[in-house]
């Protein structure tokens, strides 16, 4: 196997609606292919894919059970939060503090867990190229 890179996370969604409204209009990813019954946002990288979960099966289980927690990197964590609740997101876990930036979490409608890390660059012995969030254990 030659994996070259991460190209989708996809999300099982109850509401494709709700979910592209969450995701382009709240968090501000623009929408770069949209189908019927698939919505990619982003620009480069990987991309945030929303699918519609079984529209016979009952959508059951969060990323609070499943595990699942997509992390985005914010230049002003307050800042983000303090417009996430001003649009009604709920805030799961508040701004925790560590070595290597801060971070907090809030919920998509869905109930899965959207991390925003904002990194502190005071140490850059510390930081990778890469995102550097934190679960919520």
């Amino acid at each position: 196997m030659n994996v070259k890179k991460l190209g989708n996370v996809i999300l099982a969604v109850k509401d494709l609606d709700v979910s592209v409204e969450f995701y382009h209009n709240v968090i501000g990813l623009p929408i770069k292919n949209q189908r019927r019954t698939w919505v990619d946002l982003g620009t480069t990288g990987a991309l945030i894919s929303l699918h519609p979960a079984s529209l016979t099966a009952e959508h059951i289980g969060s990323s609070i059970e499943n595990g699942i927690t997509v992390g985005f990197v914010v230049g002003d964590l307050v800042s983000a939060l303090e417009e996430l609740e001003s649009k009604g997101i709920k805030v799961y876990r508040n701004i925790v503090e560590h070595a290597v930036g801060k971070n907090a979490i809030v919920l998509d409608p869905d109930g899965y867990m959207i991390s925003l890390f904002e990194p502190s660059f005071k140490d850059t012995a510390q930081q990778s190229g890469g995102y550097q969030g934190f679960t919520p254990a």
